[in-house]
């Protein structure tokens, strides 16, 4: 007879623990050990058969790693860790998770109920510091809380627009007995994920697109969590829109679709930047309007009517008023509008994005790309990675000009498959990270593309690489320098480059350390041949590819500038 596992007589908080994990799909989790959930860890020995745990080298890198797993695989991803240090080392990751809306479940040991507020060995007050970064957060006493706790933690986390959870357990909840049963959630009063669509906003909308003259779609990464990337491709293939990627939307279309015009923000496009200050429909789906995108406020699509489709209510209005606000789920909401606008065309208008990227080729892409200096440019090492992935990998970035260089020629053919901290720009993000894309899509190529700043943030991750064996292919650009922050400092402080070079160790030798195939290149001859190695191998690869040391990311938007003012050089 099978055992049925959602009723369990007399078990151990730690043990109905593992049995919500599972009822939940779970089947990997990262995290690091300590005295404070020594409990479940013991659990998780005992059912190591149903569910994996990866040790990673330190709590940033398993929410991190955690954070890749979801973006690849779509599911909630699950870090565990143990009381103060180990609970405040999770923070980074899951503030990086909130402003990125990724579904991510945290699991914290605590002290004992009766020593919580006694300043006990390890005791940290983590439902306090994680409440501005949380979607939620709970701190469970009794072992009778675990079942319902843990299903509405999975059930908030992956709903509406997702966030990560914390789940703070007190060590004696984690011992105590209690009779296990367990129902997953499917509502909660007061909490409405998915606002119900206005049917006359639909309506409005759609009359003002199909009468607008010089339309415009910036589309971001709610088609993607919102599973929407037919959808848009349909709207906009009947429409006729152009339509350009925050770098969180990168990837839900293919970037060679003749309608996707390249990239907004302080390093997007240029046509797209320009052309937001003309068209006289802005049409957002899915994005939020950030800073890095809008530049100066007062100045951004002015003259435009503005359409939002947002899954988040506080989204809608926070930075530019909507004309046209359409809560819920743009998959929702982009199949109604379909069946309402005309069939299009925009050749004219569209004509004016391939004009401007005519003058972006030859002010920038041509040098970045195809370049006369004798060093090499990190546009040039995308590019010949695109020439062996032909566009099918997961492209993994940490946060820099390599980032910036990458949302900008990395081609993709398919969705899920830019990863990146894009909100809260997280340096060190991309290792560990690259890992739990990797374990999240282990048929897919995983690329993690990292500065020589960034990389050194979390290259104790090499470790679990090393134990796993996880087949992540590693390029660090590095050109001995901060720098992006050089890049400013070069702008906008009169070349006063404070702390922002480096002198780094050999990267080649460390990785080697770690028994991870490891190369060097310095000169362009070398440069295919060492990335066709990488990408054809079936094991872990490291590459440095040294690069020119001041080199910028063009165009650029200044900060708080307008995004008419963007910069060519």
């Amino acid at each position: 007879m099978k055992e049925n596992i959602k009723f369990k007589k007399n078990i151990s908080g730690a043990e109905a623990l593992i049995h919500c994990l599972l009822e939940e799909g779970v089947d990997l989790i990262y995290g690091y050990p300590g005295g404070a959930i020594m409990p479940v860890y013991d659990e998780l020995y005992k059912f190591s058969d149903k569910l994996i745990h990866i040790l990673t080298r330190h709590e940033q890198g398993a929410t991190h790693a955690a954070q890749g797993y979801a973006r690849t695989s779509g599911k909630v991803g699950v870090a565990i860790a143990t009381s103060g240090p180990g609970a405040t080392n999770l923070v980074t990751g899951i503030a990086d998770a909130q402003i990125d809306s990724t579904p991510m479940v945290c699991i914290t040991g605590q002290v004992a109920s009766h020593l919580l507020g006694s300043d006990a060995f390890q005791e940290t007050d983590i439902i306090g510091i994680s409440t501005p970064v949380t979607k939620w957060n709970y701190q469970i006493t009794k072992a009778s809380e675990i079942p319902e706790i843990f299903a509405k933690a999975f059930y908030i986390s992956k709903s509406g627009r997702p966030g990560p959870v914390l789940i703070d357990i007190t060590k004696d909840a984690q011992f105590e007995k209690f009779d296990f049963s367990y129902s997953k959630c499917k509502g909660i009063r007061s909490y409405f994920p998915e606002p119900l669509i206005e049917i006359d906003q639909i309506g409005l909308a759609a009359e003002v697109i199909n009468n607008a003259k010089k339309p415009f779609i910036v589309y971001g990464q709610g088609v993607i969590l919102g599973e929407a990337e037919n959808d848009l491709i349909k709207f906009i293939e009947k429409t006729g829109i152009p339509s350009a990627w925050t770098i969180l939307g990168l990837s839900a279309m293919p970037t060679d679709h003749i309608l996707n015009v390249g990239m907004v923000g302080m390093h997007g496009n240029y046509g797209p930047n320009m052309l937001t200050n003309e068209c006289d429909v802005l049409i957002a789906i899915g994005m939020r309007f950030d800073d890095r995108v809008t530049g100066d406020l007062s100045t951004y699509a002015k003259q435009a009517k503005i359409i939002h489709l947002e899954i988040d209510p506080a989204e809608i209005n926070k930075n530019v008023k909507a004309d046209y606000p359409i809560l819920g789920n743009c998959r929702d909401s982009l199949k109604l509008l379909y069946d309402k606008v005309k069939n299009n065309s925009h050749n004219k208008w569209l004509e004016k994005f391939s004009e401007l990227m005519k003058i972006e080729y030859e002010a920038v892409i041509k040098n970045d790309t195809i370049p006369e200096k004798e060093g090499l440019t990190m546009g040039e090492v995308i590019i010949s990675i695109n020439k062996y992935t032909k566009g099918d990998a997961v492209i993994v970035t940490d946060v820099g000009q390599h980032q910036m260089v990458a949302c900008r020629y990395a081609e993709f053919i398919r969705s899920k498959s830019n990863i990146t901290s894009g909100g809260l720009g997280t340096m060190g993000f991309a290792l560990p990270a690259a890992i739990g894309a990797k374990m999240g899509a282990p048929d897919r190529e995983v690329i993690a593309i990292i500065g020589d700043g960034g990389y050194q943030m979390t290259i104790q991750e090499l470790g679990t690489i090393f134990q796993t064996r996880t087949a992540v292919k590693i390029v660090v650009l590095n050109n001995d320098y901060l720098g992006m922050v050089r890049q400013w400092q070069q702008l906008f402080f009169d070349k006063r480059y404070a702390s922002t070079e480096m002198t780094n160790p050999d990267f080649v030798t460390i990785a080697k350390g770690y028994n991870i195939n490891s190369n060097r290149v310095n000169q362009r001859k070398d440069l295919d041949k060492a990335v066709k190695l990488m990408v054809d191998s079936d094991e872990p690869q490291f590459l440095e590819v040294c690069v020119e040391k001041e080199d910028n990311v063009f165009p650029m938007i200044p900060s708080g500038a307008s995004v008419s003012d963007i910069r060519l050089k």
